[in-house]
C-alpha cells in the first residue's frame, strides 16, 4: 500500500515537473538588445536598432518613428533595402549590410532608367476607368479582374505582352528602389502566400491602383496602409523612357 501511494505521488511531481517545463518553453525570450559587435536583427532593441531606423527612413524605405525597437516594419525596410542594393535579403543587419548603407547614394545608385511619363499616364488614365468594377477570381476582363489580370489587360491593350500571374509579372521589367518609385511602376506585396502574390500600378503621391480582393472590386490604395505597407515586397518598371 506503501508503495502503491509513493508511486502515485512520483507520477504527480513529474507531471508537475513536465508542465512547469512545458509553460517555461511557452514564455517568448526576452528582446535582445543590441550591439555594434554583433548582426542586428528583429527581436532587439537600442541604439543600433535606432542608428539602423534612422539610415533606413534617410533613403525613404522605413517610414514609422523611431523607436529603437526591430520588429515587422523594420524588417520589412530591411529587407527591401537589402534586396535594391544586392544583399542576401534575410533581415539580418550584418557588416555587408552596415556597409551598404554606409555608401549608399539612393535611387542614383541603382539605374532603372526613367518612366515614360507620357505613356505612363495614358496608363493609369487606363486603368481609372476600370475604378468599381468587380473583383473576380482568375478574371481579365472589364467584366471583373483579379490582381494579375488586371495587370495583364492593361499592358494588354498597351501592346505590352505580361505574363498572366503576379509571380511572372515580378520576374520582368527592370527592379526599383521603394524610394525611387514612379507613377506607371508595378508594385507587389506578398498576400495569400510567399512571394510576390498580389500587384497593383503605381500611381504617386504613395498611392496605387489594383483589383483588390478585400474590396471586392478595383480600388485605389494608400501604399501606406498597414496590410499593404507590411507585406511590399518589390517594384518593377515596363514602360521605360
Amino acid at each position: 500500500m506503501k508503495q502503491a501511494i509513493e508511486q502515485k505521488q512520483k507520477i504527480v511531481w513529474m507531471m508537475v515537473l513536465l508542465l512547469g517545463i512545458l509553460i517555461f518553453s511557452a514564455v517568448p525570450a526576452a528582446a535582445e538588445p543590441a550591439s555594434p559587435d554583433m548582426p542586428v536583427k528583429r527581436g532587439m532593441y537600442g541604439d543600433e536598432v535606432s542608428k539602423l531606423q534612422n539610415k533606413l527612413k534617410e533613403y525613404g524605405y522605413y517610414k514609422d518613428p523611431v523607436d529603437g525597437r526591430f520588429g515587422a516594419n523594420t524588417l520589412s525596410a530591411v529587407i527591401q533595402f537589402q534586396m535594391d542594393a544586392g544583399l542576401d535579403s534575410d533581415g539580418v543587419v550584418g557588416l555587408s549590410t552596415w556597409e551598404a548603407l554606409k555608401n549608399f547614394r539612393g535611387a542614383s545608385s541603382i539605374s532603372r532608367g526613367r518612366v515614360d511619363g507620357r505613356r505612363a499616364q495614358i496608363l493609369i488614365n487606363l486603368a481609372r476607368q476600370y475604378i468599381g468594377v468587380p473583383y473576380v477570381w482568375a478574371g481579365r476582363s472589364p467584366n471583373g479582374f483579379d490582381c494579375s489580370g488586371f495587370i495583364s489587360y492593361l499592358f494588354d491593350q498597351m501592346g505590352y505582352g505580361l505574363p498572366r500571374m503576379a509571380d511572372g509579372q515580378f520576374e520582368v521589367g527592370l527592379p526599383v528602389a521603394r524610394n525611387a518609385l514612379q507613377p506607371g511602376d508595378l508594385v507587389f506585396f506578398s498576400t495569400y502566400e510567399p512571394g510576390p502574390s498580389h500587384v497593383g500600378i503605381y500611381l504617386g503621391n504613395e498611392q496605387f491602383i489594383h483589383a483588390s480582393s478585400g474590396a471586392g472590386q478595383v480600388v485605389i490604395t494608400s501604399m501606406y496602409n498597414p496590410y499593404h505597407r507590411d507585406r511590399y515586397i518589390g517594384a518593377r518598371r515596363i514602360i521605360k523612357g
